[in-house]
Order: C-alpha cells, then sequence, then structure tokens
C-alpha cells in the first residue's frame, strides 16, 4: 500500500503571479520486511480553478473551456483528468507536471518530490460570493499498475493585486539604481511578493483627508473625514464625525461596510437584476447633542479585494444611515448648584420627548480595498495546508 501526503509549506494563500510549492512524500506502509517491491506507474501534478454559478442569477455565455461532466466523460479511469468530480467550469488549468514514472519502493521506504509552479498573473481570485465562486486548488494524479487513477486534492487561496501583470516597469534599470562604490553591487531582481508588498504600501499609505458634507434638503447634517479611501485587508477604517456646525438634529446614524457583487450584463439570468450586497461589520451610535465621535470599522482578512472578471465584478464601499429629526428639539437645560454662593453652573440635563418625528436618509460612499501580506492571511485561514490518500 503506498501513502501520499502532500503539503503547502508557505501556507494556503498566495497571490496570483507567485510560484506555489508543493511538497509530496510516497511511502511504502507496508510493514511485512517480506513482501514484495510496490511499483507506482506515474505521478502527475496540476493547478486547477473551478467556477460555480447560481443558475437563477448568472447565464454563462458559450465557451470553449469545457465543463467537469464534459471532461470526466473524455477518458477512462487510469487516465489523469484534475477536475473529475468537481463542479462549475474550469475557468484555468495550467500545464500538468510529471513528478515520476515506474517508481518502486520497497516496505517502509519513502520517496520526496516538489511541485514548483507560478500563478497566472491574469488568474481571476478566490471568491466565494452569493452568484459566484472561484475556488483554485493542487490536484495530484497518482495510479499504481493494474490500479485506477485516485486524485489528491489540496484547496489553496489565491488574491489578485491590480497592476501585477507586467512586473519589469517596477524593477529599476542600472542606469537609475543607487549605486555605492564600496560595495559589489549585483543586479537583483525582486520577487513578484516583494513588489506587491510595495505597491500595496503605496497605494494604501495616508495622504491628503478627505472630507464630505452630508446635507439633505432642510440643510446640513454633519461633516465626515476619512483618512483614506484604499486600504488593505485586515486594516481599520477610521472616520470622524462632526455635528458641531450641523443644522439638522442626527439622532442616530449608522455606518456599514459592505461589498457590491455585480454580474457583468451578458452574464446575466434577468435584464433587470440587480447587484448583491453583503455585509461584514456595521458601527451604530446614538449622536444626539454630539458634538464629535468617530468610528472604526475592521475590514476581515477573509474578505475578497476588488475585483473584475468577464463574469463578475466586486466593489467596496461604506454605507451611511443617517435618523434625523424633522422639527427642532429643545438644548439641555442648565443645572445650578446650591453649593457655594450665588450658585455655580454644574451641568446640564434634557428630557428626550415622548414621540419624535424622524426620517432616515441614506448614502454609499465608495472605497478600494487591496489584498495584503499573503502570510497575514494565512494565520486566520480554515484551509488545510496538507492531505493524505492511500493508493
Amino acid at each position: 500500500m503506498i501513502e501520499v501526503t502532500a503539503c503547502l509549506p508557505r501556507g494556503p494563500v498566495f497571490l496570483a503571479g507567485e510560484t506555489i510549492n508543493c511538497d509530496i512524500v510516497f511511502t511504502n506502509i507496508s510493514r511485512d520486511s517480506d513482501s514484495e517491491v510496490d511499483t507506482v506507474a506515474w505521478s502527475s501534478v496540476q493547478i486547477i480553478c473551478q467556477c460555480t454559478v447560481s443558475e437563477s442569477r448568472v447565464q454563462l455565455p458559450k465557451t470553449q473551456v469545457m465543463s467537469t461532466e464534459e471532461a470526466s466523460s473524455t477518458g477512462c479511469d487510469t487516465s489523469f483528468v484534475p477536475n473529475k468530480g468537481e463542479r462549475g467550469l474550469t475557468v484555468l488549468c495550467t500545464k500538468p507536471k510529471i513528478l515520476f514514472c515506474d517508481l518502486k519502493l520497497h516496505p517502509g521506504e519513502s520517496r520526496s518530490f516538489r511541485f514548483v509552479d507560478a500563478i497566472p498573473t491574469d488568474a481571476p481570485p478566490s471568491f466565494r460570493g452569493q452568484a459566484v465562486k472561484y475556488s483554485y486548488k493542487v490536484i495530484i494524479g497518482t495510479q499504481r499498475l493494474g490500479a485506477p487513477t485516485k486524485l489528491l486534492r489540496i484547496p489553496f487561496r489565491v488574491m489578485v493585486m491590480p497592476g501585477m501583470n507586467d512586473l519589469s516597469v517596477y524593477n529599476e534599470t542600472e542606469e537609475i539604481r543607487p549605486s555605492n562604490p564600496f560595495l559589489n553591487n549585483q543586479r537583483k531582481e525582486n520577487s513578484v511578493l516583494d513588489i506587491a508588498l510595495q505597491v500595496m504600501a503605496t497605494v494604501t499609505a495616508k495622504k491628503a483627508p478627505h472630507s464630505y458634507n452630508i446635507t439633505n434638503s432642510k440643510g446640513k447634517v454633519a461633516k465626515f473625514l476619512l483618512f483614506k479611501q484604499a486600504f488593505k485587508l485586515g486594516e481599520d477604517i477610521v472616520g470622524l464625525f462632526d455635528f458641531s456646525n450641523g443644522t439638522i438634529p442626527c439622532v442616530q446614524f449608522s455606518v456599514t461596510l459592505q461589498s457590491e457583487e455585480q454580474i457583468s450584463e451578458e452574464c446575466r439570468r434577468k435584464a433587470g437584476q440587480g447587484s448583491a450586497i453583503t455585509s461584514y461589520v456595521k458601527h451604530q451610535e446614538m449622536c444626539l447633542h454630539i458634538v464629535r465621535t468617530h468610528v472604526n470599522l475592521p475590514i476581515p482578512l477573509t474578505a475578497t479585494p476588488a475585483f473584475m472578471t468577464d463574469i463578475v465584478c466586486q466593489r467596496w464601499r461604506l454605507h451611511f444611515e443617517f435618523v434625523t429629526s424633522i422639527s427642532q428639539l429643545s438644548t439641555p437645560e442648565t443645572v445650578m448648584s446650591d453649593a457655594g454662593e450665588g450658585g455655580s453652573q454644574d451641568g446640564g440635563q434634557w428630557r428626550g420627548p415622548a414621540t419624535m418625528d424622524v426620517e432616515t436618509m441614506v448614502w454609499d460612499l465608495p472605497i478600494k480595498v487591496f489584498p495584503t501580506n499573503p502570510l497575514h492571511a494565512s494565520s486566520v485561514t480554515l484551509l488545510k495546508t496538507g492531505s493524505t490518500i492511500q493508493v
């Protein structure tokens, strides 16, 4: 009996364009030393990305990509069909790499191999939406002599950083690269991860704060200050509300971090089909007679950054809801303390009305969400980095 064990040593999260490494170990687990040598005919590894859609919302156009059912019926049990048993369409399939042919293992003997391949930069990201889902797997196919092929699957997550298709623009040339005459300067091209982290830090850096005056038809409600509009996964969205110059009393407000999943027009099942909204974090606060307050919304590391494919587009926004009073409210009355000569101001008190006529106004503020360091995202993922199968 041969046991196949595979694992992703760096973790299950990668950026598109990175090189993925997978360690694979074949072990003859027979304990009888007198048993015959086991022979594995061949083993091959491949990366695939499956796309599954909600048939009630999405109508895929005719493509050249075979469905799983078609691909599964094209070969017998001894051929390597990496998407056999998978649902949906295979939108990405790398070239298969053969690990070995005719591997002989004695009882207790093990052989280790490493699969190395690059994730295409134009690959879609891992995504689990309400209408569309993209999922990645490393597929390891193995066949013993006279036995059907068995598949070992290791799921992993892919994040996409825009603008990484041409890495040459990020590598400095010798003419503009600063040099040190006391060092042996050797040209070293940055890796995809290094370049992506530099781009992330640049596009999400704090620049000039953005100020927004929130008004309705009756007057000014508040001023909202956002320190930046581009964020990475795992960052906190910090904003400041200023009600000091408002002419309309604001009783309550809420801010919700939302993503919008929009299907492309040619793939929509219905012509007037709307977008699917997913809410993540919500901040709600009573703000009557409050001058200033702030909000802090963390972006989950498990969320998918903004992206766009031929089928679906994902955007991010802050959804605001303001509950304002239609009529003017009385201000707090001053309470005078009896202690001391002449009395002194001690504070204020205000008794709210039993009923209040209010109206609600909503506002959506678009923001940009980019990926983060894959190592940070790996720390919270539920994906397993390894799997085992017996052939």
